[in-house]
């Protein structure tokens, strides 16, 4: 459905010597460097997909992605969408697609949202049965009928987000690219917004490709991720493998009687492991023991933790992949 080879993008920058002098230099000459904003990624995306597409601000995601819809040439390499190539036939691909941008809106801000639903019927050339069949399961899976004939600058964020989702499917596009979708929304509004990309993608096979800084976003529709940094892909897997592979650190919680004696244990020098690997603190009345489970098992830790102090509780918590994640932004984790 997607295939991307060898994709790169630069851009050229020009240097400005501060101060009036500087300004004054740079009318007649200007020192240019080039930046990569994408270097040189390959991927491919099978029809039906559910892809989350993930990287810090400035990584490189939203060149890459203006550059799957169109609206970017790529300065080498090779991007293919459903058998066209975005950037030269814009036209055809935007009917392939629907976009939605999580801070921005495509509907008409003071018209009643089933005008703006007829406008956008009429722009993508959707026959009048099958735009009542669309409207009818955007519908269903949307709850729009409570809001669809107020105007667009009355609607709350949760019910603008959910009008945008359906705007982008009025054409039942093949790709579906969300940019932040359920930013700002509550809980009730993203577990809404989610419950619907999820019966959109089974019902009409349409591959979804997210970019989020909500990675429970991520968790709860995709399987796959994509993670891009500066520029470069540095993953590309199942959410499962990654956190086996570099989710090797778990914590253990247990609240203990005795406080002064918790503060005492230290379990890396009992098992003759480094700092890195076993970390103990204390907070409150509840002792954290946090491991790396190649080189220790839990069953000895609480073992050894027992034998010295009384233990009333006990939470045990995987890493999650947030914190993966934020452990690869900060160059903590190789891939």
């Amino acid at each position: 459905m997607i295939h991307v080879e060898n994709l790169t993008k630069e851009f050229k920058m020009y240097k400005k010597t501060p101060g009036f002098i500087g300004a004054v230099k740079s009318l007649f000459s200007r020192e240019a460097e080039i930046k990569k904003a994408v270097d040189n990624i390959s991927f491919h995306i099978n029809e039906g997909e559910m892809v989350g597409y993930i990287g810090a601000n400035g990584a490189g995601k939203s060149t890459s992605i203006k550059m799957m819809t169109g609206i970017l040439v790529p300065s080498s390499g090779k991007c293919v969408v459903d058998g066209i190539i975005p950037y030269e036939n814009r036209q055809k691909n935007a009917k392939k697609i629907g976009v939605v941008f999580g801070q921005r809106t495509q509907l008409w801000w003071d018209l009643p949202l089933t005008e703006t639903f007829s406008i956008l019927k009429d722009i993508y050339d959707v026959d009048d049965k099958t735009f009542k069949e669309r409207m009818s399961f955007l519908n269903e899976v949307l709850d729009l009928d409570e809001f669809m004939s107020r105007s667009v600058r009355t609607l709350s964020l949760g019910q603008r987000m959910r009008a945008d989702l359906a705007a982008a499917l009025i054409h039942n596009p093949k790709i579906l690219y969300l940019d932040e979708p359920t930013i700002g929304l509550d809980v009730m509004v993203k577990e809404k917004i989610r419950k619907a990309i999820k019966a959109i993608n089974k019902e009409y096979k349409t591959t979804v490709i997210l970019t989020t800084h909500d990675l429970s976003d991520i968790e709860e529709l995709c399987d796959r991720i994509l993670i891009i940094d500066k520029g470069r892909l540095v993953y590309d897997g199942g959410i499962e493998n990654i956190k086996e592979t570099y989710g090797y650190m778990r914590t253990v919680e247990m609240c203990v009687k005795d406080i002064e004696t918790a503060k005492k244990i230290d379990v890396a020098q009992t098992f003759e492991l480094s700092a890195e690997d076993v970390i103990t603190t204390v907070e409150g009345n509840s002792l954290f023991v946090s491991f790396n489970r190649n080189k220790i098992s839990i069953s000895d830790i609480v073992a050894h933790i027992m034998s010295k102090i009384q233990v009333t509780d006990m939470n045990i918590k995987e890493t999650d992949i947030e914190e993966i994640v934020k452990r690869i932004y900060n160059h903590e984790v190789n891939l």
